[in-house]
């Protein structure tokens, strides 16, 4: 959920409701997980005010070039006599959406010797700015927060996709960002940046465990390097602590759930939650005599075989026996490449982790970004409007699935611009090309747009 402080209340008395219907696990401890996204703009809003200066200055130049077309031009000009081997054009923000900040300073720090170019050949660029013109310092300050942007930029891009899971990587991005802020502290930027940043994240009390689980859940990771991020995050007496917690709260966790898998097959349905009993045949038996008649089989079942598997399961039940918690944590960790796919390796390995299984099944589904649930519900606007109004439910539930459908499995929809074909629109050159038909020759615009008397 977002951060907003009536959803406090809202999940206290949801956690009652729950609690009353006794489907509960861990009396709901884990079941508010805040939106990594919207922490990361909070953050980041408050690193706006402190370059706002800087951030204004440069906004308020691209709106004086961008308000006249000659002035556009001018700079165009400019730009291509700099050779800057770009082909992006200025472009103006939304004061509200910070990704369009860094969009604007990224483009307009590759501007930069355009704009002092434009400064010295247009007196009236000079006389109407005043004092609004940047500076060597602005620009040195947009550089250095533009590169800061863009990881953020980057990080809420990969934290937002709905094609695969997100919560593995929840704790690690954490780790990123605070490793990011403690650069920008050495720099002495990013105070209020850190200050938003610990409100959230740097209490561990205040952090939801599951942040934590989903990285042991990874087996890419378990806990090789939990203990030394942990410490380096919190300290090493608080991380210590911290550390040691997790596992216990993890393995009560495992206990609640090995109990209700046992319900679930003996069919007791006691518990606050059961599981489905459709297990391999074989997991859970009763004790079969050696003597008893085998059947019949082309394959012979020898006893003695028979006997040397009951005395095995004699010294099992005798010595002490690794959960599966236990054993999963004891094997080394998966080598990690671009090829591995999570959902797949648990999927493959549920056999011999059952009950693990389940608990990668509903912790690495919580989603860590309500950015893709909220872009959801924003697509009304783009199937529904004042020209397409009279659709029936059926069909705008038809239109919803078939995008839905029609995106790959593995990666978003991208729908990529033909920069060579934009090229000379953004330039301002009218793109006129002569069409001979028959005889007679339109020019491209007279083509699309009707005659306008003067066909040749």
């Amino acid at each position: 959920m977002d951060n907003a402080g009536n959803n406090n209340t809202a999940i206290a008395a949801f956690k009652k409701k729950i609690i009353s219907w006794g489907t509960n696990i861990s009396k709901c401890q884990y079941l508010h997980m805040r939106c990594i996204a919207h922490v990361i703009n909070l953050v980041v809003y408050d690193g706006l005010k402190e370059m706002n200066s800087s951030v204004k200055k440069i906004r308020y130049c691209i709106r004086y070039i961008r308000n006249n077309r000659s002035r556009l031009k001018q700079f165009k000009d400019l730009a291509l006599e700099a050779k800057l081997g770009t082909k992006k054009s200025l472009c103006l923000d939304v004061a509200t959406r910070w990704n369009s900040t860094y969009l604007i300073l990224d483009t307009a720090c590759l501007f930069k010797s355009v704009f002092n170019s434009y400064e010295e050949v247009n007196d009236n660029f000079r006389n109407d700015m005043v004092d609004n013109i940047p500076n060597i310092l602005d620009w040195q300050t947009a550089k250095k927060f533009a590169t800061y942007l863009s990881y953020f930029y980057i990080t809420t891009l990969r934290i937002s996709g709905c094609l695969y899971v997100t919560s593995n990587m929840h704790y690690l991005e954490i780790c990123d960002l605070s490793i990011m802020l403690d650069e920008m502290m050495a720099s002495e930027d990013g105070k209020k940046m850190r200050e938003k940043f610990n409100k959230y994240w740097g209490d561990p009390l205040r952090m939801n465990k599951l942040i934590f689980y989903s990285h042991i859940f990874d087996p890419t990771s378990k806990l090789n390097d939990l203990l030394f991020s942990i410490c380096n995050l919190f300290g090493k007496e608080h991380g210590s602590v911290l550390f040691d917690s997790v596992k216990f709260e993890l393995n009560m966790l495992f206990d609640e759930y090995q109990s209700a898998y046992l319900s679930g097959l003996s069919g007791s349905g006691s518990g606050s939650f059961q599981f489905s009993s459709s297990q391999p045949e074989g997991l859970v038996s009763n004790h079969v005599s050696i003597l008893s008649v085998p059947p019949a089989a082309k394959r012979h079942t020898s006893l003695m075989k028979a006997k040397f598997a009951e005395h095995n399961k004699e010294q099992a039940e005798t010595g002490p026996m690794k959960s599966e918690l236990e054993t999963y944590l004891s094997e080394a960790c998966v080598e990690n490449d671009d090829a591995f796919d999570i959902l797949k390796w648990w999927k493959l390995n549920c056999s011999r982790f059952p009950i693990l299984s389940r608990m990668a099944r509903d912790i690495l589904a919580v989603p860590i970004s309500t950015v893709a649930s909220e872009s959801a519900f924003s697509t009304s606007c783009r199937v529904l409007d004042c020209f397409r109004s009279s659709l029936t439910p059926k069909i705008v539930e038809a239109l919803e699935c078939t995008q839905d459908w029609l995106r790959a499995e593995t990666s978003p929809l991208v729908v990529e611009e033909c920069l060579d074909e934009l090229e000379p629109f953004e330039q301002g050159y009218a793109l006129y090309s002569t069409c001979q038909i028959e005889g007679v020759s339109w020019t491209l615009h007279e083509f699309h747009f009707g005659f306008d008397g003067g066909s040749k």
